[in-house]
């Protein structure tokens, strides 16, 4: 009996079944280097352009949050996303990053984030609550490769590790999607609006493969609806 506790302990931590997160959100409580939450993608790729696009909620300010860390074995950073304060955010690929100024920013509400990366011309841009970032050069020419270790919660400073709660999210997370191709900026605009028309074919948040660590809460949006 206690054999079939411990395997069945073993089997919900640690392996990811599909889940449709509809309608749900996570929740990073506390400011730590040990909440986390671990995706599995639904492909293993070289990938050549890139779109990620998540909804948050903070009333943290005062340092950079991570919003989304994919690290590959040769690079941490592989595409990362960073929300600074004063509405300025940071996209890493593939260890390079580039800064983009003058986005929306307040506390205490919801903001969309896309983030597109296209290798054959390098062009990287960031999208806030439907407003488009200038166009920069990141890594063109260049590529992701390596099985992908996909985190919310953490910055990973290694390949799934090298936590630092100074880079860790605190806030809520939401309809979190990932692309291999670049959206456009109609397909943009519809996300930013709630209507994902083609949900993403490498993190799917409607059937999201993921497992929690730590103080991690998973529940329904709140209804401001009475």
């Amino acid at each position: 009996m206690e054999l079939q506790t411990w395997l069945l302990m073993v089997f919900t931590c640690c392996y990811a079944v599909p889940e449709d997160m509809s309608g749900k959100q996570i929740i990073f409580p506390v400011k730590s280097n040990t909440t986390y939450v671990k995706i599995t993608p639904d492909m293993n790729k070289i990938f050549f352009a890139v779109t990620v696009c998540v909804r948050f909620f903070t009333d943290y300010q005062t340092k950079e949050l991570t919003i989304f860390s994919l690290a590959t074995p040769s690079h941490a950073d592989g595409f990362v996303i960073f929300r600074g304060d004063g509405g300025n955010y940071r996209v890493y690929i593939g260890d390079q990053g580039i800064y983009f100024w003058g986005l929306p920013d307040k506390m205490n509400e919801w903001y969309s984030v896309c983030g597109t990366w296209d290798a054959s011309t390098g062009l990287t841009q960031q999208w806030v609550n439907g407003k488009p970032s200038a166009r920069k050069a990141l890594q063109a020419g260049s590529s992701i490769s390596g099985t992908p270790s996909i985190i919310l919660g953490q910055d990973q400073d290694a390949y799934v590790g090298g936590f630092d709660v100074h880079d860790s999210f605190y806030g809520h997370e939401t309809d979190v999607h990932m692309w291999d191709r670049v959206l456009s900026p109609c397909e943009i605009q519809s996300y930013m609006k709630g209507e994902v028309l083609s949900p993403g074919n490498v993190v799917n948040w409607n059937a999201l493969k993921y497992t929690r660590h730590d103080y991690v809460v998973v529940e329904r949006m709140q209804s401001l609806t009475c």
